[in-house]
């Protein structure tokens, strides 16, 4: 079993979001949790912070965004992904337009993040969100 801290923000005072921290290609990285998000998405400027000139191909159709728009979406491969001892190596993934929950979160004084922890990686690694330890636990598979 594998736990990350987590930090539950107040969005000013109409509701909550869980952050947590994970590392792309060795380089820590702010992800807000999303159990409703079917797949783990990487904001596609931020990533460029985390990897040399990534072959980005378009993802076939439009993808469901936060707030319902869709939006085009780009798949790439990062080579090292981790949460906490959780390491994932070429892992397959999805970048998208993330500025508007950036910009929500500047507009409140949050730092931006780089990507949404999503249902593929939680579900795959059974993930248990506790509110009350402030902490995800993870079972890696073999």
């Amino acid at each position: 079993m594998i736990e990350i801290p987590i930090n539950i923000i107040n969005i000013d005072g109409d509701g909550f979001h869980i952050v947590t921290e994970g590392f792309i290609n060795g380089r820590t990285a702010r992800f807000v949790v999303d159990t409703g998000a079917s797949r783990t998405v990487f904001d596609k400027d931020r990533i460029l912070n985390y990897t040399n000139n990534p072959e980005f191909a378009e993802k076939e159709g439009l993808s469901a965004g936060i707030g319902g728009t869709d939006i085009s979406s780009f798949i790439f491969t990062i080579e090292n992904l981790c949460f906490g001892d959780l390491k994932i190596n070429d892992y397959q993934a999805v970048a998208m337009d993330l500025s508007n929950i950036n910009t929500s979160y500047e507009m409140i004084k949050l730092p931006p993040i780089d990507g949404v922890l999503g249902g593929d990686l939680l579900r795959k690694h059974n993930a248990v969100i506790s509110y009350r330890l402030k902490k995800i636990r993870l079972f890696p598979t073999k």
